[in-house]
């Protein structure tokens, strides 16, 4: 019974992710098809096709997961300990600090090897 409702449950993602296909297709076509009409209208008809386009995709098997991903993502996020203004601005200094010491020991070591090449060649 369980591969009956897998089978049942792919055959219905299947027609969903086309329904939510032909709503892509459609806000595509709409921005070709009605050149004519307001620019505001054609937004307006392009952003409710590209919704439900994504209402439907979310209602399939990997919409529901990718949902879970995000939710996780955000849990996530939300245990992240933003630095101090204070800790941005010395790690800032320190990197711009680093940067111009190896763009300066690049620059001497260019300066040397150059110096070396006229002195073979001459």
């Amino acid at each position: 019974m369980s591969t009956e409702s897998k089978a049942g449950n792919t055959a219905l993602d299947i027609l969903k992710w086309l329904v939510a296909a032909l709503f892509l297709a459609g806000a595509v076509s709409v921005n070709y098809l009605y050149a004519d009409l307001g620019t505001l209208y054609r937004v307006l008809a392009m952003v409710a096709l590209m919704l439900l386009s994504v209402g439907a995709a979310f209602t399939t098997t990997h919409g529901q997961s990718f949902l879970v991903l995000l939710k996780e993502a955000n849990k996530e996020r939300r245990k992240v300990v933003w630095p101090t203004p204070i800790e941005t601005r010395q790690t800032t200094l320190v990197v711009v600090a680093v940067v111009f010491i190896a763009g300066l020991g690049l620059w001497l070591l260019d300066m040397g090897l150059s110096w070396l090449v006229k002195l073979i060649i001459g």
